[in-house]
């Protein structure tokens, strides 16, 4: 595992570790530092490769690589007092069962959220891949106080939001924000999961729906940074990869008191300065002009 500074990305991979110790490993990092659960591996090879990145407000986002296994938030582990929300996101269909309900199946892209104050087991037939992110339970149920009426949520990934804030927990991996950034960020992940609950139920309100649109407008410009060298690239290209309207993308760089069009070309003028600012770049500035678009 490694880890640096307060909102440093931790890892924990069981390739280097001898295959009689994995085990063990794996429940003293897990056990320790993120979900309190058991687990019991369904496959004699037992390769774990975890992420978890932190942000203020109790929020930390991760990302594993489990092969197949029994997972549960035991009875006598729940005495270690954790009564955080886990929402997941897993990439194969698994068996739940929580405690004072039946048990039932989440397909693969459903987000499930789970209070570590109840026991649950989940069951993972095949090797999978999961995104999590953990919420302190005072800040999200302020935002939802109906959330300590039951243990468990079952959100389809065709709920409105539940891609977006999938999305967005992965930008974020990617691109982890330092200071102001980082406590902004917390606050629209606990919005964002809110705004999905309420969705659900119908009525979301108007600080949850702010957060969706800062959190598709951050999406909309990742896209535009990754695709800037793209001569091509247009407002239809982004709308069509966000799965939203041209005239929408337009709407939120418009409320964000710029244009589409500005930040296209601000970020095309930037990749171009880095260019030129490399000595060691012997392209002509034609060739540096094409090339960013």
């Amino acid at each position: 595992m490694t880890a640096r500074g307060r909102d440093a990305m931790q890892r924990l991979s069981t390739r280097d570790v001898p295959a009689r110790q994995r085990l063990a490993y794996v429940h003293d990092f897990i056990a320790r530092n993120w979900a309190g659960m058991h687990f019991d591996p369904l496959e004699s090879d037992l390769q774990v490769d975890i992420s978890v990145f932190t942000l203020p407000d109790g929020v930390a986002l991760a990302r594993a690589r489990y092969p197949a296994f029994v997972a549960r938030r035991s009875r006598d582990l729940l005495r270690d007092g954790r009564d955080n929300y886990m929402l997941g996101i897993l990439s194969e269909d698994h068996d739940v069962s929580v405690e004072g309900r039946e048990a039932f199946t989440v397909r693969a892209g459903d987000l499930i959220l789970l209070n570590e104050a109840t026991w649950f087991e989940m069951r993972h037939a095949r090797a999978s891949s999961v995104d999590v992110i953990s919420l302190a339970s005072r800040e999200i149920t302020q935002r939802l106080p109906r959330l300590a009426l039951q243990p468990c949520f079952h959100i389809p990934r065709a709920a409105q939001g539940a891609e977006l804030l999938a999305g967005y927990a992965n930008l974020l991996r990617h691109t982890p924000p330092q200071g102001e950034a980082a406590r902004m960020a917390a606050r629209h992940i606990h919005d964002l999961v809110a705004t999905v609950l309420e969705d659900s139920a119908g009525h979301a309100g108007e600080r949850a729906a702010s957060s969706i649109r800062t959190a598709r407008l951050e999406l909309a410009r990742q896209d535009i940074r990754r695709h800037a060298h793209d001569a091509e690239l247009d407002v239809h290209a982004v709308a069509r990869r966000q799965g939203v309207s041209a005239r929408h993308i337009q709407g939120l760089f418009e409320q964000d008191g710029t244009t589409f069009t500005q930040f296209l070309r601000d970020t095309r003028l930037e990749l171009a300065w880095q260019c030129l600012a490399n000595a060691d770049d012997a392209r002509s500035i034609a060739t540096l002009a094409f090339e960013c678009g």
